[in-house]
């Protein structure tokens, strides 16, 4: 399990840290860890190895400056200092008089436009860590927007400089900047910023350094980052002697005129991902059969019993008055559910709705992607994507409802706070119908007995890594459609039961 800890938490362990160990251990453990890393990266031909270090006017300056000292024993090492060495930090002025008597080299830091044009096999971004508060302007907003035109191998040190530890998002929004690192080695412990929203773009591979801190210096964790280890005990091989009362009904309720397509990809989802009896029951006109997967049960969901199912309501439901009625019979239900779209939507229009979702006895799985998830907020979508932990926290505390705030590193939070980052997924998914199909993969893992929490956390990492399977066989990103996702995701289920 990786533990993701917030900037406060961070900070609270370093202070511990540092009032037992000798002064300028962890920046020295701090450089160390990025120097041996940024080895690992070199290319391994026979040319010089070429490492360019960028540091700033902080203690992340001074881990740079560390590292710079002893990468410079065997490699070619340039620095350009954006800051006066007066003023640096006590630690960080010990570590830039280590690079000072080392064979590193310091440019000057005006002259940084055209270092930046030069040959490098590797540039180490120290120039801003975590603590930034204010967007990234002036000489370092245009060194930074030329290190990420030019594409070069960019290790971040701590956080790629610019970004928000805590949300993922960009330091002062469309007026700020940050670095597109490929790696990042990030210190003391796992942040989510380095794994949601803008962040899986910036960040590129995440290596953790706890720098021999003392496990019980950290606090328990309240966020986490998705793996098989939190739900696997839900997945285990079937029975022989099973059948199909044994996994479970799940009933799509959608489909309304015009979105029928919504309910068959959550319906074909579900029988796929292992339940027993799949119906869909259609808000609008019902087909006989579909086609493609005739063994999906059609009804009409004016006459079908709610009650007794797992229901999956909202795929191409609508935002009707006959939408409506559905929901409010759907909410009563006395079995746990999953609530999507156009369902969402309804709630968000309707304090009755919210009530009666708030008061639900058994557990409920709200699945909104962020114009969503802000409707139900009362919010924009925008001031959602700014912190999309603290977004996902409120909905799953005010409604009472695991939610999951779908999108670049979906976050997953229950109602006593604690929040899963989703690590799997990539732009593939940004297509109509991922989020039916989502749906559909809870629904039947809920069928199956899963606790509501297991089921939100596989279903989503099931999803993602459906994506990323077809990416690796060159289906997609571009491309995707959210019914292709449904067979690698039946091919991961079986596997992960069998191991």
């Amino acid at each position: 399990m990786t533990a993701l800890y917030s900037l406060n938490e961070i900070r609270a362990v370093e202070s511990a840290a540092q009032a037992v160990l000798p002064q300028g251990t962890l920046m020295q453990a701090a450089g160390s860890a990025s120097a041996a890393l940024a080895m690992c990266l070199l290319t391994k031909d026979d040319g010089p190895q070429r490492i360019l270090v960028l540091a700033g006017p902080g203690n992340n300056g001074g881990d740079a400056l560390d590292a710079a000292a002893r990468l410079s024993h065997g490699c070619d090492v340039a620095i350009l200092l954006f800051a006066d060495p007066a003023s640096l930090p006590p630690n960080a002025q010990q570590a830039y008089e280590r690079a000072l008597h080392s064979s590193a080299e310091f440019l000057d830091a005006a002259e940084a436009p055209s270092a930046l044009l030069g040959d490098w096999s590797l540039v180490i971004d120290g120039l801003f860590g975590i603590g930034l508060s204010r967007p990234i302007s002036g000489t370092l907003h245009d060194v930074i927007a030329q290190l990420n035109r030019r594409r070069l191998s960019v290790l971040a040190i701590d956080i790629p400089s610019g970004l928000d530890a805590d949300t993922g998002t960009i330091v002062g929004g469309k007026s700020g900047i940050a670095v597109a690192a490929s790696q990042t080695i990030t210190f003391i412990g796992d942040k989510p910023g380095l794994h949601t929203c803008d962040g899986r773009d910036y960040a590129g591979m995440v290596t953790v350094a706890t720098l021999d801190i003392d496990a019980a210096m950290f606090p328990v964790a309240r966020a986490m980052l998705n793996s098989p280890a939190l739900f696997g005990e839900s997945l285990r091989p079937r029975r022989q002697n099973s059948h199909k009362g044994s996994y479970g009904d799940v009933a799509i309720v959608g489909g309304a005129q015009g979105m029928t397509g919504a309910a068959l990809l959550a319906g074909r989802a579900a029988a796929k991902s292992g339940a027993g009896r799949t119906f869909i029951a259609f808000a609008g006109e019902t087909p006989a059969l579909d086609a493609e997967q005739p063994e999906l049960m059609c009804r009409s969901a004016h006459e079908f019993d709610l009650a007794s199912p797992i229901l999956v309501v909202g795929t191409g439901l609508g935002i009707s008055a006959e939408a409506k009625q559905l929901l409010t019979r759907a909410l009563a239900s006395k079995h746990p559910m999953v609530i999507d779209a156009d369902a969402l939507n309804l709630i968000a229009q309707d304090p009755s709705l919210q009530k009666m979702l708030t008061e639900r006895s058994a557990a409920s799985i709200l699945t909104p992607h962020p114009l969503e998830a802000a409707r139900l907020l009362g919010m924009t979508s925008a001031e959602v994507q700014a912190d999309r932990p603290a977004a996902a926290r409120t909905l799953a505390q005010r409604f009472h409802a695991i939610t999951i705030v779908k999108g670049s590193g979906s976050i997953i939070a229950e109602p006593q706070g604690t929040i899963v980052v989703n690590p799997t997924g990539n732009p593939g998914l940004a297509t109509a119908g991922s989020g039916d199909v989502l749906a559909g993969v809870c629904g039947a893992l809920l069928a199956q007995g899963w606790p509501a929490w297991e089921a939100a956390l596989g279903a989503v990492w099931l999803h993602g890594s459906a994506a990323d399977e077809l990416v690796r066989q060159g289906i997609g990103p571009i491309g995707l459609t959210a019914g292709e996702l449904i067979a690698p995701i039946r091919n991961l289920i079986n596997r992960l039961a069998s191991q």
